[in-house]
């Protein structure tokens, strides 16, 4: 009947009833999820999996990454974004990136999503090609942007050349495979001219596929942009007609409540990064003002240079708790918000929610199954509490995607996690002789 069968788990479903079921079971045929209901277990499956009363859930959705920046994890930490970018990590890519090594660090980048129970990204950095043939090879789902910047950047030495780039990846990955879906991704509107922005989207809007964007990211990008164009980052990118719902715009932190009602009205969505945001002391995005305006939010890790991991369930633990605190309010996003936004959520930011992100027959079979039999997970009151305040990636035991088993027993099925970590300690230890710190 079943393909694959996992019985005897707790279920969160994050589907619209956010329904859990105590003792389930859910069958695989194919690709997808065909079937889940209360134990006992229907009979008649290729391959069994036991759950052991574990907690059955959608894979996680990272709705923001720089996968080949698991290179530069831990370089030039404790500085200010601006003087991050321009002194250190310009510079290190300029010296290090090319196809075979932004192969490497996504490779990485990779498994280490796998491994901690994120089975879709939505990336966006340079060499996409390269970090596209990585995503396939590891069996992850994600949205891929090709990086749009109006400076020389890896793979794109003349910047005049960068939409041209972008527009031969779209067209070389479109329905290349099941599992990827090409994008565009714009650096800023600080470091993309409106007439970048605009051919960007234009691109999208062609294959209708989603545009990605940091927008709003620091006080310092309001200030510059409002002093050069009179308005907001938000507004600018209003103003050009390109927010509309496949725009997703990543950070969002300094918005007032124009900006807030500007995208609401126009249906786009935010990627939430609250690590980065903290490390980088970003400031605090306006989650809940903007879910209370009808925005999708999803979470996100961001790169590995800025967090400096690509784990999500801190980065469910810190969203909840940083906006409790920051508005004195310890009702502000529960837990069962915070995990839907890692989950349904946030495949909705990325324009994936009726394929992924919550536990329905038909969806894609992209799941993750923890051990609950751990110290820091009993006892279990409330499981979406326990998820997003207690759980970690080290409890992820096994992961589908697609209705593949990619991790079995804690062990990555797909990639060879010992040669990619040896592959990027090579070209980590190649910089530092380099002088590259």
């Amino acid at each position: 009947m079943y393909d694959t069968l996992i019985q005897n788990a707790l279920i969160l479903t994050c589907n619209p009833a956010g329904e859990v079921v105590p003792a389930g079971w859910l069958g695989v045929r194919s690709a997808t999820i065909a079937a889940l209901g209360r134990m006992p277990a229907p009979a008649g499956a290729a391959q069994v999996i036991d759950a052991g009363g574990g907690i059955l859930m959608p894979g996680l959705v990272n709705t923001h990454t720089h996968l080949p920046m698991t290179l530069f994890r831990g370089l030039a930490d404790d500085l200010p974004l601006e003087r991050w970018l321009r002194e250190h990590i310009f510079p290190a890519e300029a010296a290090v990136l090319n196809p075979a090594t932004a192969r490497s660090g996504a490779l990485l980048a990779c498994v280490e999503m796998l491994l901690s129970g994120t089975t879709t990204c939505a990336d966006g950095y340079f060499l996409e090609d390269a970090v596209a043939g990585a995503v396939e090879a590891a069996g992850l789902r994600a949205v891929l942007g090709q990086g749009v910047i109006d400076h020389p950047a890896p793979g794109v030495p003349d910047p005049a050349g960068n939409l041209a780039v972008a527009r031969r990846f779209c067209r070389a990955w479109l329905g290349r495979c099941p599992r990827i879906r090409p994008s565009v991704f714009c650096h800023s509107p600080l470091t993309c001219s409106p007439e970048t922005l605009a051919g960007a989207k234009r691109i999208c809007r062609e294959f209708g596929l989603l545009f990605q964007v940091h927008a709003a990211e620091t006080r310092a990008e309001v200030e510059r942009i409002r002093a050069a164009h009179g308005t907001t980052p938000v507004g600018l990118l209003d103003a050009a007609g390109l927010l509309d719902e496949r725009t997703l715009l990543v950070h969002a932190v300094w918005l007032d409540e124009a900006d807030i009602a500007r995208i609401a009205a126009r249906g786009a969505r935010v990627s939430h990064c609250p690590e980065s945001n903290m490390k980088l002391a970003s400031g605090i995005a306006p989650v809940a003002r903007l879910r209370a305006a009808g925005v999708p939010v999803g979470l996100g890790t961001d790169g590995a240079a800025s967090n400096n991991d690509l784990d999500l369930f801190p980065a469910m633990d810190f969203a909840a708790k940083l906006h409790k605190v920051a508005g004195c309010d310890p009702t502000v996003l529960p837990a069962e918000a915070v995990l839907r936004m890692a989950t349904i959520e946030g495949a909705r930011a990325i324009g994936l929610e009726d394929e992924i992100g919550s536990l329905e027959p038909g969806k894609q079979a992209d799941l993750v199954l923890l051990d609950a039999r751990t110290p820091r997970l009993t006892p279990m009151h409330r499981p979406a509490s326990a998820v997003v305040y207690a759980a970690c990636g080290a409890d992820v035991r096994t992961v589908l995607v697609a209705g593949r088993v990619v991790v079995r027993d804690r062990t990555a099925l797909t990639v060879d996690v010992n040669s990619a970590m040896d592959d990027v300690a090579r070209i980590a230890a190649g910089m530092r002789a380099r002088g590259i710190t």
